[in-house]
């Protein structure tokens, strides 16, 4: 891509991946800039961390459009007009539709407190624990049509120790996380992801 790489958020909660990967970006690790952040509930924490950074933030809502394909137009409308060219998913729950995903086809990126296949959907952490894992860990992906089933580009594992609860086996995924989806997001603008069917290689 020509010139930096041109990053939109889209967040439902407390943000703390978006404004560690805006810290990243700060810091030059990762060679881009975040162009908007992006929530579907008012009163995401998420768009509170934004704006204290800076960033254009903005609360679109669902239920002021008649159907899930016109809200995802307009999503697809505002990222487009600042020429994104990687949205990240963080913490943003809500199941982005084809429309979307045909728009930013292998240019979504999302992150999983568990390691997919296993444990999908937004209870990973707590599905982990009740199946009794000894292991689970982060996967950072590209998103399909699916739910959680898009190539695959970092996974590490966390073991899961005697006495976790979901606090605990949260905090340790957390920091994973951290570290995690600012390698792939740096990768991905660095143009060095390649989708070869569902793999995805991390070229040096």
């Amino acid at each position: 891509m020509s010139g930096p790489c041109v990053i939109g958020v889209l967040v439902s909660g407390s943000g703390t991946n978006l404004e560690n990967i805006a810290l990243r970006v700060e810091e030059g690790f990762i060679p881009g800039r975040i162009a908007i952040v992006i929530s579907d509930v008012e009163e995401a924490y998420g768009l509170v961390r934004a704006r204290r950074m800076g960033l254009e933030a903005v609360f679109i809502d669902p239920r002021s459009f008649p159907d899930r394909s016109s809200y995802d137009r307009e999503l697809i409308r505002m990222l487009a007009e600042r020429g994104v060219d990687l949205v990240v998913l963080a913490g943003y729950m809500k199941l982005v539709g084809p429309e979307f995903v045909s728009a930013f086809r292998e240019r979504i990126m999302n992150i999983h407190p568990a390691l997919l296949p296993s444990f999908p959907g937004t209870s990973g952490v707590a599905d982990a624990l009740a199946y009794g894992v000894k292991v689970t860990g982060v996967t950072v992906h590209f998103v399909d049509e699916g739910l959680d089933t898009g190539p695959i580009i970092l996974q590490e594992a966390v073991p899961v120790l005697p006495g976790d609860d979901e606090e605990t086996l949260h905090q340790r995924i957390h920091e994973v996380e951290y570290r995690l989806y600012p390698e792939a997001i740096r990768a991905f603008c660095e143009g060095r992801l390649r989708i070869v069917g569902r793999r995805v290689e991390i070229l040096e």
